[in-house]
């Protein structure tokens, strides 16, 4: 065995105990572990698998949790505290917290992840041992990502964002790890980095990728713009001057949708019975 490093998973001998911590062993390196953290049947002698890491004090250290994510592989992390300077801490199944750096992270502190998002990444060390989370980039993750099948048109699959442009953005499957695209003109916004979504397919493209939507479809677009309408006339006491005559401007200025989406909410609205146009007005059909 090579020289022990922190970030690694190794099999260490049994020392002795020492108060509260087992004593590891390695050549003539020792390393200490919590007797918090040992076997109950524990021995001297025995051999014991664990992940090692620098502690506060700057020692390497042991610890029998063993992480999901290693030196050398990718995987998600679920944050669990962002600081401003900081950047993210994320849990990688261990007692050790891994630290995100804050340079890392988008440059736009609104699409930074928040606590519960998830991030792919791996694990490295600085100089001092001192464990932190690399984010994958996307020749990393072209490595990484499974084909998916021609069958997933208009399907909708949870994923997350791993990596944000202007243009748009790149999400993977959770847990098929399927590559998604989503571009600009079929979000709404643009999401977290880590942020978890539910995406619509619309391509599957030759080399095994995808390409969604993260936009409802149009009849759910149309029942979401008919409740609004009709929560609105319900906040001004039932009337109102809009119609299907309104203009573009008008509508868009009130509602923030087009002349189109308005008057297919407003059909929507009379064929249920819930409304009716008079003279200029849009009232609640009593």
């Amino acid at each position: 065995m090579a020289e022990l490093e922190s970030g690694e998973i190794v099999k260490l001998k049994v020392q002795e105990k020492e108060g509260s911590k087992w004593i590891l062993t390695h050549k003539q390196e020792e390393i200490s572990l919590n007797a918090s953290e040992a076997p109950e049947d524990l021995q001297e002698d025995d051999t014991i698998e664990v992940f090692l890491f620098v502690d506060r004090r700057g020692n390497l250290s042991a610890t029998t949790q063993l992480p999901t994510i290693q030196k050398g592989t990718y995987g998600w992390a679920r944050v669990i505290k962002v600081t401003d300077k900081e950047g993210a801490f994320v849990d990688i199944g261990t007692s050790k917290e891994v630290q995100v750096k804050a340079e890392d992270l988008p440059k736009v502190k609104e699409l930074w992840p928040v606590t519960g998002d998830h991030l792919y990444m791996t694990l490295r060390t600085d100089k001092d041992g001192e464990l932190f989370g690399r984010l994958a980039t996307e020749d990393r993750v072209e490595e990484l990502y499974i084909d998916a099948p021609t069958t997933l048109l208009n399907k909708n699959l949870q994923a997350r964002a791993y990596r944000l442009l202007p243009v748009g953005s790149f999400l993977l499957s959770v847990p098929e790890n399927y590559r998604i695209f989503v571009h600009e003109s079929e979000r709404v916004e643009e999401p977290r980095l880590g942020q978890d979504l539910t995406v619509r397919i619309i391509d599957t493209k030759e080399d095994g990728s995808l390409n969604g939507s993260l936009l409802p479809r149009k009849h759910e677009r149309l029942g979401d713009d008919a409740e609004s309408i009709f929560r609105y006339l319900n906040d001004v006491g039932g009337r109102m001057p809009f119609t299907d005559k309104s203009t573009p401007e008008e509508i868009q200025e009130m509602f923030t949708m087009s002349k189109a989406a308005f008057k297919r909410a407003l059909g929507k609205l009379m064929k249920e019975g819930k409304i009716v146009q008079n003279d200029g007005w849009t009232e609640v059909k009593m």
